[in-house]
This record gives structure tokens, C-alpha cells and sequence, in this order.
């Protein structure tokens, strides 16, 4: 018996009777819309027109979610889905042994999309900011980077709270009593490494860092020195972290150079730009 560890087996959401609110959806609507608000307090700290934010936010949604799900297929699932290829686009999985291609009632079955990856969410939302900024805000990019890494560390916060919620993405075990059982998703039923809270309030002091850096110093007037602080904290917490991960997913299990997975590789050029930004000549926002 397991006497001091928590057992962690919550309900799934918020029953409507003819619809379940999940808890993770939940985090996500709360992530944007606490971003928003205080992205706007940004926008207006800078003097920035607040009808700039509708497009932020659509440019900022969309090019996360595809590149959450491209970053999972090319980064750690391409062997799979190099032999299925509709699925990277449909929420469907080819049932085993049809050939059906288009008999989604007969071959296929629903499954909604599976599969998401934090590296390729940065780099599709940094892409969408370039052509954000150039388009709408008429500023530099990393003048955009500098401002939405504040409200995405406070994101990250609750993607991860909401991955606890989820009873996934959870850490090895613990070799005590000392830990969380997750009944949910463990059939082991041993105490775990709480990754997901390690990374969650992680990611929260992180946000109160470049919230105060912003507000309190000057440090916005250097371009690109939120992001690059960004970029390191919250690359290099998930670095180490990721050594008390189990691999959730096929393919995440991956090691390589002997004792780093592939998430860990993908941080380190990450962190280096990050560093790279900080400390660089100083460039006065534009």
C-alpha cells in the first residue's frame, strides 16, 4: 500500500447530460482568454490599436494547432504516417486490414486527431508572426516574439495543468511511496513523477519573470531579449525535466547520443538561440 502517495483519478469533465466539457478543453479556452486580456493591456501599454488583436489571435490559434500536429508526424511519427498519409490531415485511422480509402464508415473509424508536439507549435507560430507582423503590424518580428512569449508562458502553465487533468504525460516512477498513482492511464498503479505539475508551475514562474521584465524594466526595448529569456527558460526546464518522463507515445521513446530523447535534442538549438538573443549587441525596438 501506497500510503503517501495521491492517487489522481478525476472525471473527464464537466457532464452536460448530452455533452462532456473536458477539462483539458477547459485549460485551453482559459489559456486564450487570459492571453488575450492581457495581451491587449500590452497593446495598449504600447499604443498599439486594439483591432490589431483579432488577427493576432486567429494568426496565433491556427498556426499552433497545425503546427502542433506537423511537428508530432514529421519530428516523431513520420514512420508511420509516411505509409498513411490521409491521416495527418483527417481525423480518422485506417482500420487494420482495409483497403478502403475513402469508406470511412466501413474502413475507417474516428479517432480525432492524436498527436501533438510543443517544438513544431513554436516554430508555426513564429512563422504566422512573421507574416502577422509584416502584414498587420507593421513592426519587426521580434518585436511581436518579444510581447506573445510573456502570455505563452502563462499558455504553457495550463496545457500542462490540463495534461495532469488528463492523467498523461506523466513521469517515471518515483522509488518511493512518495508520488501520484495515475489509475487512469498506469496500469502499474505505482507513484509517479508529477512531469506535467514539475513543468506547470515551472512555465508559471517563468510568466511572472517576463511579465516583470516587461512592466518593470526597460528590458522591451531591446529586441528580441524577452524572447531569447523565453526561449531559454522554457526550453531548457523542459530539457531536464524530459529525464523524468516516460515516453507517453510511440516514437517519443526514441534516445539518441545515448542519453537524450529527440524532444531534448530539438530544445538544445532552441535554448542556443535564446541565449544567442539575450546577450547579443543591443537592438533598440523599432
Amino acid at each position: 500500500m501506497n500510503f503517501l502517495a495521491i492517487t489522481w483519478d478525476p472525471s473527464i469533465g464537466i457532464n452536460l447530460g448530452f455533452f462532456t466539457i473536458r477539462w483539458y478543453s477547459l485549460m485551453f479556452v482559459a489559456a486564450f482568454l487570459l492571453g488575450y486580456r492581457l495581451m491587449t493591456k500590452m497593446y495598449i501599454k504600447d499604443g498599439i490599436p486594439k483591432e490589431k488583436m483579432e488577427p493576432l489571435f486567429m494568426y496565433t490559434f491556427v498556426s499552433m494547432l497545425v503546427g502542433m500536429r506537423l511537428g508530432d508526424v514529421f519530428f516523431y511519427s513520420w514512420g508511420y504516417y509516411k505509409n498513411h498519409l490521409l491521416e495527418i490531415i483527417l481525423p480518422f485511422k485506417e482500420k487494420a486490414g482495409s483497403s478502403a480509402l475513402f469508406g470511412l464508415l466501413d474502413g475507417w473509424e474516428f479517432t480525432g486527431f492524436t498527436g501533438f508536439a510543443s517544438h513544431g507549435a513554436a516554430i508555426g507560430i513564429i512563422i504566422a508572426m512573421y507574416f502577422y507582423s509584416k502584414k498587420h503590424l507593421k513592426k519587426p518580428l521580434l518585436f511581436i516574439l518579444d510581447r506573445l512569449v510573456v502570455v505563452s508562458a502563462l499558455g504553457a502553465f495550463f496545457v500542462r495543468v490540463g495534461n495532469f487533468f488528463n492523467s498523461e504525460i506523466y513521469g517515471k516512477a518515483t522509488g518511493s511511496d512518495f508520488g501520484v498513482i495515475f489509475p487512469v492511464s498506469d496500469p502499474e498503479l505505482i507513484p509517479r513523477h508529477p512531469t506535467q505539475l514539475y513543468e506547470a508551475f515551472s512555465y508559471l514562474v517563468l510568466f511572472f519573470i517576463l511579465w516583470r521584465l516587461y512592466w518593470k524594466t526597460d528590458k522591451k526595448e531591446q529586441l528580441g531579449y524577452l524572447f531569447g529569456v523565453f526561449m531559454v527558460g522554457l526550453w531548457s526546464l523542459r530539457f531536464f525535466i524530459e529525464f523524468l518522463k516516460v515516453a507517453q507515445t510511440e516514437g517519443r521513446e526514441d534516445w539518441v547520443f545515448n542519453s537524450l530523447n529527440t524532444g531534448q535534442v530539438l530544445s538544445i538549438p532552441l535554448i542556443l538561440i535564446g541565449f544567442w538573443l539575450m546577450f547579443r549587441k543591443r537592438i533598440a525596438t523599432a
